[in-house]
């Protein structure tokens, strides 16, 4: 059963479960008419045979509302890159593959190098930030979703409730948030949400105090999620982090450019699972130790934006402080995992408390040491001023890609 309940500083689209998927995508027809609507789903070539992606497409076959598909490829060579045409090609959609192994990707890339604007590392930022960039020179949408290849409990119903508070014409939200229930019929999953960034705003929000970020950030059920929306001209002002800090990062530059009632989040499914990163207890720079500690510099390199100080000293109190209170979420956790006849192993959870309370430490130390690094990914308002060609020669070079 949903609720109605609205708490922090966003508005809360629960899903009270008396409307259906049918009705819903019979008004976003109606205003596609006039706010058209773009996808991108970011891809590896290998998601192309797991578990997910056959159903996401059958499920996007059916999809009436939608203008555009744009799927961003990675790691796929030039007999990968047909493979991945001819996969896509039963879209009855307009749609379009960015291969950015190929030769006119590469080359792009350079120019983008060359001028010290180019994504710092691969991975889904940079994926989503080219997307980004193809979805503003198609300029067929109006608004974007964005969503993930590996989401095996996937059915058309989330990309209804996802797009429809930015679609509909008498809402006025222009950023709209996913969430859902993270687990399975066995046990809850969603750690690093649950275990790391709660307890750690809330850890920061007691040293703190009173701080607008710290509330806004909060105020989502799910803010690690990867499924959103937005208005067309968000896409354009907004800077894409390029590591881990993917999720965290949007959602600091949507509140910096937008009032807080013009976002909003939305209950998009029942229940939600996709492929599991690895803890890699031992190794900082892989799976969730290095989610954790990309996370954390994410929120610290923004509180220091906003003036907040930091020192060595006040991130042994931070490491310290969240531990006590990420003890008293397994708890509670624990609570509602056997109240439910799901399983949770208090040890594992405990364990991986004390590993994210060494990733946050760790992520101190490297935001002391260079506090000037910065993931962020240029702007496509910047890159149109540095180089007025550069968005003409992708678009121009993503057509003759799939045209070939």
């Amino acid at each position: 059963m949903g609720d109605f309940y609205q708490n922090g500083l966003i508005t809360t689209l629960q899903n009270l479960r008396y409307n259906t998927v049918e009705h819903l995508e019979t008004k976003l027809v109606e205003y596609s008419k006039k706010r058209p609507m773009s996808l991108i789903i970011p891809t590896l070539y290998s998601e192309l045979d797991g578990p997910a992606l056959p159903n996401i497409i059958d499920e996007l076959k059916k999809v009436e509302y939608l203008s555009e598909i744009i799927i961003g490829l990675d790691r796929a060579n030039e007999v990968q890159f047909a493979r991945a045409k001819e996969y896509f090609a039963r879209l009855p959609q307009h749609h379009r593959i960015i291969w950015h192994d190929g030769p006119r990707m590469r080359e792009l890339d350079k120019l983008l190098v060359e001028k010290e604007l180019a994504p710092e590392s691969l991975g889904k930022g940079r994926n989503a930030w080219f997307c980004f960039g193809y979805f503003n020179a198609s300029a067929i949408g109006e608004a974007v979703a964005l969503h993930d290849a590996d989401i095996v409990t996937y059915n058309r119903s989330l990309l209804a409730r996802l797009f429809y508070p930015v679609a509909d014409p008498n809402f006025n939200y222009k950023f709209c948030k996913g969430y859902y229930f993270r687990g399975n019929d066995e046990k809850l999953n969603g750690r690093v949400a649950r275990l790391l960034v709660t307890p750690l705003l809330r850890t920061l929000k007691k040293i703190f105090g009173n701080d607008p970020f710290l509330e806004y950030l909060d105020s989502f059920r799910y803010p690690l999620a990867g499924e959103f929306s937005m208005r067309a001209d968000v896409t354009k002002t907004i800077r894409i982090p390029s590591d881990w800090g993917l999720e965290i990062g949007i959602l600091s530059e949507v509140q910096r450019n937008n009032a807080t009632n013009r976002i909003c989040q939305v209950e998009i499914a029942d229940r939600y699972d996709h492929k599991h990163q690895p803890l890699s207890f031992d190794d900082p720079t892989r799976g969730l130790s290095k989610m954790s500690i990309d996370i954390s510099r994410a929120i610290f390199g923004k509180l220091a934006a906003n003036g907040k100080v930091f020192s060595k000293g006040l991130f042994r109190s931070i490491k310290a402080t969240y531990y006590r209170i990420a003890l008293d979420f397994v708890e509670q956790y624990h609570s509602v995992a056997v109240m439910n006849g799901l399983t949770l192993d208090r040890h594992a959870e405990e364990h991986v408390c004390d590993l994210f309370a060494q990733n946050i430490y760790r992520a101190g130390e490297q935001f002391l040491e260079n506090p000037m690094v910065t993931p962020f990914i240029p702007t496509w308002k910047r890159i149109n001023s540095a180089i007025p060609e550069f968005v003409d020669k992708f678009y121009d070079a993503v057509e003759k890609d799939n045209a070939s």
